[in-house]
């Protein structure tokens, strides 16, 4: 047995690196390892699991920002306590600076987030920026092992962090194959119904936070616009995401007339369903380390729409036809969805195969291959 300690911010499941984490800690104590979890919370589940220990980290005003440097000192103190019985430390990208491992689900040195709001959110968003840069570049050039999630994400460790080559390793994301499948027809039907969709039209769907521009949201919006003006266009869009600009997106498409062709879920528990009820799902992020959100649509059977440069393109060979010639442009986006449109039965067969691929590789895959690389560098 090895004693594990693993920082983060919420070892939960919805979504993005949080339920990375929760599988990771999961497979490590099913594996009958001691795990000890530095963070503000925790899915009951894994407390339930024997050898799990959560040392909770307060969060004040419900604040990641002003939870950070708490959770920092917490995970190098109990890092350091450990090591004395020959535990591992690992923790994620600056969050905590550590001599062991380094798993990185986002480079902050790779975007600069552009906020839209006020101008004191501005300023707080470029302190933030300058801030998570420091602490992620001091954190990954202390590290012993670094794991990324994408090549994508490793190259970026290399080029504007410089890390070494030979300390950083690719391992992707796994996937629960028995919650994100094809689903039935009585499956999908019911999903289509639960969003009052009683008729054949396809489905597009994005997953993603309107709180900056990251998502590329904003460029889907021009192309759908455009799309919705030409009388061929019969697709409608699903926007599932919360965040401070969704009260402004709903109103602005109020405005442009979009109210039948757009809509907008807010956050839900239940993403996989409104997945189900699609056909596609549209990515245009501006950086995307890997995405989540697309691997697991992409298991659902919805062909990607998504950049070149997202990590999780790297394992959608064939696709590349749907994938915009040019980032960040509108008629570039607009002119990928119709190549989808025109042969959506066919792109639905081609994803139906890289569904299977991507539903091989479990999470228990992913965290065996974790305990694998620490094992070598220790």
């Amino acid at each position: 047995m090895t004693c594990y300690t693993v920082v983060t911010g919420d070892f939960v499941r919805t979504g993005g690196m949080d339920v990375a984490n929760f599988n990771l800690a999961r497979h490590l104590a099913e594996s009958g390892q001691e795990v000890h979890l530095v963070a503000h919370r925790v899915d009951p589940m894994l407390l339930d699991l024997p050898g799990v220990v959560w040392h909770r980290v307060a969060k004040p005003l419900d604040s990641y920002l002003l939870g950070a440097p708490l959770l920092a000192r917490a995970g190098a103190r109990w890092g350091r306590t450990l090591a004395s019985r020959g535990g591992r430390l690992i923790v994620n990208g600056g969050n905590c600076r550590g001599a062991d491992t380094n798993w990185v689900h986002y480079v902050h040195a790779a975007h600069r987030p552009t906020v839209t709001t006020s101008l004191g959110r501005r300023m707080l968003g470029a302190w933030m920026y300058r801030r998570f840069v420091a602490d992620e570049r001091a954190a990954l050039l202390g590290a012993r092992l670094v794991i990324a999630n994408s090549d994508r994400t490793g190259r970026d460790l290399t080029e504007r962090i410089g890390v070494a080559k030979d300390r950083v390793h690719t391992v992707y994301y796994g996937t629960d194959a028995g919650y994100h499948r094809l689903p039935t027809p009585d499956e999908r039907r019911a999903a289509r119904a639960a969003l009052g969709w009683n008729d054949d039209r396809p489905g597009v769907a994005f997953v993603g936070a309107l709180g900056d521009r990251r998502k590329g949201f904003d460029v889907l919006f021009a192309a759908w616009e455009s799309l919705c003006r030409t009388a061929e266009w019969d697709a409608r869009l699903v926007v599932i995401g919360a965040g401070r600009e969704l009260p402004a997106w709903r109103a602005r498409a109020a405005e442009a007339g979009l109210d039948a062709r757009m809509q907008f879920t807010g956050f839900t528990r239940d993403v996989r369903g409104v997945l189900w009820a699609c056909d596609a799902i549209v990515a245009p992020a501006r950086y995307e380390a890997y995405g989540l959100a697309v691997h697991e649509a992409v298991c659902c059977g919805l062909a990607a729409i998504v950049n070149a440069d997202a990590g999780v393109a790297e394992r959608l060979p064939g696709l590349e036809a749907l994938r915009p010639d040019r980032p960040d442009d509108p008629a570039a986006l607009a002119a990928a969805l119709v190549r989808w449109r025109e042969d959506a039965d066919g792109w639905r067969a081609r994803t139906v195969a890289l569904s299977a691929d991507l539903r091989a590789w479990s999470w228990d895959d992913m965290g065996t291959r974790i305990m694998q690389l620490m094992a070598a560098a220790a």
